[in-house]
Order: structure tokens, then C-alpha cells, then sequence
């Protein structure tokens, strides 16, 4: 397993819920759902830019374009919330640092002490 990659457990959960690989037309066969979810899970992880997706998940173009066409057509938001549901509540931890600089620490002059 790769890298930020679905393990077996996870695919089985998500694979129902995602639309049929095959869909009966004529044409090049498509990328499996799960090299492509793979991708979209890769881009998310490493914040890196589409045209930087490794070559294994098969063009950016191609995994962009299947996942614009699951979030448009709630294929994603389904996914998520069917896994919301089955989510463990009882250990929840929630960060809500926020960290504000003063003035004078980017550079700002600083009362009583002007810079030579």
C-alpha cells in the first residue's frame, strides 16, 4: 500500500456507495474507482496541485475530471456522509488555536523604540 492510499478495510466500506466502473459503452475502458479515489485521496493529503499527482493514479486530467463529476453529482458528499454516520463520537478532539501576531513582530515599528 502507497502513501495515503485506501486500505482493503476502507475500499470495502466506500466501494457500494461510488457509481458502477462499468457502465456499458462502447470506448476505452476506465480507470477503476479506486486508482482514481486513490488520487483524489492523494491531492487532498499532500496539498500539492493536480498537475502533481503521481503517474501510478493515471493522468491528472482524468482523475480531476472524475472527481469534479462525483462532487457535482453528490457521489462525494454521499460517501462522506455515510462514513459521518458510522463515526466514533465518544473520542472526539477538536483544535481551535489561533495564534494573532502583534504589530511589531512583522516588521511594524515598535512605541518608544524608533529604528535607526
Amino acid at each position: 500500500m502507497r502513501r495515503y492510499e485506501l486500505t482493503n478495510e476502507e475500499w470495502e466500506r466506500i466501494e457500494p456507495l461510488l457509481p458502477p466502473e462499468k457502465t456499458g459503452q462502447k470506448g476505452r475502458p476506465r480507470k477503476s474507482n479506486r486508482t482514481m479515489l486513490n488520487g483524489m485521496l492523494w491531492i487532498a493529503r499532500s496539498g500539492c496541485q493536480w498537475r502533481e499527482l503521481p503517474e501510478h493514479y493515471g493522468k491528472w486530467q482524468g482523475v480531476y475530471t472524475r472527481f469534479r463529476k462525483w462532487r457535482n453529482d453528490g457521489t462525494l458528499e454521499n460517501v462522506f456522509r455515510a462514513l459521518s454516520n458510522d463515526a466514533d463520537m465518544e473520542n472526539l478532539s477538536i483544535d481551535s488555536t489561533s495564534v494573532k501576531v502583534h504589530e511589531s513582530a512583522n516588521g511594524g515599528v515598535k512605541k518608544g523604540n524608533p529604528r535607526r
